[in-house]
């Protein structure tokens, strides 16, 4: 069992995940909505299908959009949260565009058509890695919404899809079924995304960050990945400290190990559920 400067203990091995649960369809009004949790930090995923594309879109537009919102609810935390009711600012702006650039990372715009959506992220209970468990949740629930979004006829490749007029004029087209809907969704997202943190804390590397890690970490990292093994974004930063080329590579190794991980669950909890 670790000890560590905050005099907090913990039993978990240096390279150990958090136990990952994930609950689909937690509320019934989204598009796609579930409930993940990943140790004791908690998120709720809505995803929502905008009535229309963003106003600085064409209106003739082929391709669509993906946005993403991020709040720490009131009781999320230790001591209350207050709501940011005009809008996200801070640290709360700066998850939000790494969730949606994250987002859109793992999506053909293009292969998506004219379609936007929207991914709400709200922190039920916050336990360290709320932005990486924010946007492996989000990758879940987002390949579920363009799964749902084929299967009614909404999200079609573009040959397929009725023109300005048709859609105008009531025109309905079937919706693709079997290995063309597979193939399409694979096309819309071919690979998944993900994202964990890692930390050094005594000359030693530690995997998936909750706060007590988090708290004593000298340096902390959070590594999004998509699951060809391609880099979205590493931010990392000493906290009153500095770090090497090799514990930099070390951390990164670490953080491939727990997205691997992360990729698989994601792969497993989507194979039979529509």
């Amino acid at each position: 069992m670790a000890k560590f400067k905050t005099g907090v203990e913990t039993d978990r091995d240096p390279n150990q995940m958090r136990e990952v649960s994930v609950e689909f369809d937690f509320t019934s009004n989204a598009l796609v909505s579930l409930l993940y949790k990943q140790g004791d930090t908690v998120v709720l995923i809505c995803v929502s299908k905008d009535a229309r594309l963003p106003g600085w879109f064409p209106r003739d537009s082929t391709k669509g959009w993906v946005n993403a919102e991020y709040s720490l609810l009131p009781g999320s935390t230790d001591s209350r949260f207050r709501r940011e009711r005009r809008g996200a600012k801070g640290r709360t702006f700066e998850i939000e565009r790494l969730i949606a650039r994250s987002l859109r990372a793992a999506v053909d715009l293009e292969a998506l058509g004219p379609i936007s959506l929207n991914v709400d992220c709200d922190i039920l209970n916050a336990d360290g890695g709320t932005r990486c468990a924010s946007i492996t949740a989000a990758g879940i629930a987002l390949r579920l919404a363009v799964r749902r979004l084929i299967a009614s006829g909404t999200c079609l490749p573009l040959e397929q899809r009725p023109t300005f007029e048709q859609s105008r004029a009531g025109f309905i087209p079937a919706a693709l079924t079997g290995d063309a809907a597979t193939a399409h969704e694979n096309a819309v997202m071919e690979h998944d995304i993900a994202a964990i943190s890692v930390g050094l804390i005594d000359g030693s590397t530690w995997l998936d960050l909750d706060y007590i890690l988090d708290s004593n970490a000298d340096v902390d990292m959070n590594v999004i990945m998509t699951s060809d093994d391609r880099f979205v974004e590493i931010q990392g930063t000493g906290e009153e400290a500095t770090y090497s080329r090799a514990e930099n590579d070390a951390l990164l190794n670490l953080a491939e190990k727990g997205l691997a991980e992360l990729h698989a669950l994601q792969v497993s909890l989507l194979s039979d559920v529509n």
